[in-house]
């Protein structure tokens, strides 16, 4: 846990923050029930369903993804939502995630996620990964040292809009495997019965109106859909530290780069070097 003293950060004792920061910060996820109000779903779930009608998809991916699959996301929700706005900006949540990534913490991407009911294509991250990160990596063979709280530098955050079950194909985790330094084994990447330390995964379900809290760093997937999948329809915020940047929109949207400057780089590193990256987790 941390807190700011003046422009740099220090320790906050664990007894200070809530009871989900600590779940958080120990297991890597954590589910805040009945976050928005009945009401406040509706109403979200109605001018997010509108955005999906009002604005073509962005297809960042390109040809990485279809068109059919590309169609699930909306980005950089709250510039276009005013309720996206507001949700994301929920006091409750908020204070779970200060003590995690400070106060003066920031969304760094905003994604509308729309999965259809037995869709085809089964989007939704169903393979083992992580957001971001290691963000400390090391060893396998070297176990953290539980003295030393392990940092958090970026939480996402699903809202739900429906209700999703374990049919509908919910996102899993695995719990403390943001701890390992390590990104999930990569023979292993499809396989749903993967564990970790001896922990089997949790499916983070919930009703209308729950968030779902995970920190970038720990392995999760969409889990397979069953008979009877409702599909899924949440907003996700991904939060992260200040000193982390925004992904609401492509480095070839969004830069601080002059023409010149662009021009005169012509490889990927030239173009990586001056902060031209191309679109991957957050912001893809």
């Amino acid at each position: 846990m941390l807190q700011r003293k003046g422009p740099y950060f220090a320790h906050l004792p664990a007894d200070q923050a809530p009871t989900a920061s600590r779940q958080l910060e120990a297991s890597g996820y954590a589910v805040l029930e009945d976050l928005l109000a009945p009401a406040a779903v509706q109403a979200l779930a109605v001018e997010l369903t509108a955005l999906y009608q009002e604005r073509p998809r962005d297809n960042r991916a390109g040809a990485a993804r279809p068109a059919a699959e590309d169609e699930d996301f909306r980005y950089e929700a709250f510039n276009y939502s005013p309720l996206a706005q507001a949700a994301i900006g929920n006091e409750t949540l908020l204070d779970v995630l200060t003590p995690l990534l400070g106060p003066d913490c920031h969304v760094i991407a905003n994604t509308c996620w729309r999965n259809p009911a037995g869709a085809s294509h089964g989007h939704g991250g169903g393979f083992w990964h992580i957001d971001s990160g290691p963000h400390v990596p090391r060893p396998p063979e070297v176990p953290w040292d539980d003295r030393i709280p392990y940092p958090v530098f970026a939480v996402g955050v699903h809202l739900l809009l429906k209700d999703c079950d374990l049919a509908s194909g919910p996102t899993g985790v695995l719990p403390g495997s943001h701890r390992s330094g390590q990104a999930p084994p990569p023979d292993r990447l499809s396989d749903p019965a993967l564990t970790f330390d001896g922990k089997e995964v949790v499916p983070l379900l919930g009703r209308a109106g729950d968030a779902l809290l995970f920190v970038s760093d720990v392995w999760h997937r969409r889990m397979p859909c069953l008979e009877g999948d409702a599909g899924r329809f949440f907003l996700q915020a991904h939060y992260g530290r200040r000193d982390i940047a925004q992904r609401l929109r492509t480095t070839a949207q969004v830069n601080h780069v002059a023409p010149a400057a662009r021009d005169r780089a012509v490889t990927q590193r030239q173009r990586q070097l001056i902060g031209l990256h191309e679109p991957l987790f957050y912001d893809g």
